[in-house]
């Protein structure tokens, strides 16, 4: 099987402007917001308050209700965003890859990128990817027919689950994942590539695998498609 080549780094959020007096039409509740992605980035989901947000965008506290009715409010905001950053991080690793594999080894280099991906988003954005990945209901809603939230979605119009799936049917497609075992193959895959993330930037497995954990997660990965596959 080839190897995957280096990806391109991980396109960064956009610093939050100065503090400003006087703001447009909707710009306050961006500046609130971007002020929440830093909030974010710094200290994880505990971390954005929304008096700490008021305060950096330069307004009174209670300028912020107009775009956010509480602090919960902003944080579903702040992980729209953050999502949207993971699948901007798997998309610039599926970019990467050479378009003239043969179909099977394509399809298994696309889940590899977008493996990849995450784990190199987990490890540049810890903050971040515990903001985008907190306890929600958002997949409860969706399988009962709520829309997804554009605003999750990177450029390919795709949030970081709907990437796992596509890659997951190409699988399919070329013959290496029987149709039969793609039910349900999301649930196995995100949560082996998301344990071993969590063990490394909050777990013991930090000192020990950090810098390998690329490495570590190509080798997981071959794991869950070979069980996968049945093969």
């Amino acid at each position: 099987m080839s190897s995957v080549p280096s990806s391109p780094p991980i396109p960064p959020i956009p610093s939050i402007p100065p503090p400003r007096s006087t703001y447009r039409h909707g710009d306050l509740r961006r500046a609130l917001l971007e002020a929440g992605v830093e909030l974010a980035r710094a200290g994880g989901p505990e971390a954005v308050v929304l008096r700490e947000a008021t305060r950096r965008a330069g307004v009174a506290p209670n300028a912020a209700y107009r775009h956010f009715d509480n602090r919960q409010a902003l944080l579903y905001a702040v992980r729209s965003a953050a999502l949207a950053a993971v699948a901007r991080a798997m998309e610039a690793e599926l970019a990467a890859l050479p378009q003239d594999l043969p179909p099977a080894e394509f399809a298994r280099a696309n889940v590899r990128a977008v493996g990849a991906g995450y784990l190199r988003f987990a490890q540049a954005e810890t903050g971040l990817f515990r903001t985008a990945f907190g306890p929600s209901d958002d997949l409860q809603r969706r399988a009962q027919g709520a829309p997804a939230d554009p605003e999750r979605k990177g450029q390919s119009g795709l949030d970081p689950f709907e990437l796992l799936g596509a890659a997951l049917d190409k699988l399919v497609a070329a013959g290496v994942l029987p149709p039969e075992r793609r039910p349900g193959a999301e649930f196995l895959a995100w949560s082996a590539v998301h344990g071993l993330a969590m063990l490394v930037i909050a777990g013991p497995l930090g000192p020990l695998i950090g810098p390998q954990m690329q490495q570590i997660g190509q080798h997981l990965l071959d794991m869950v498609e070979k069980g996968l596959s049945g093969k």
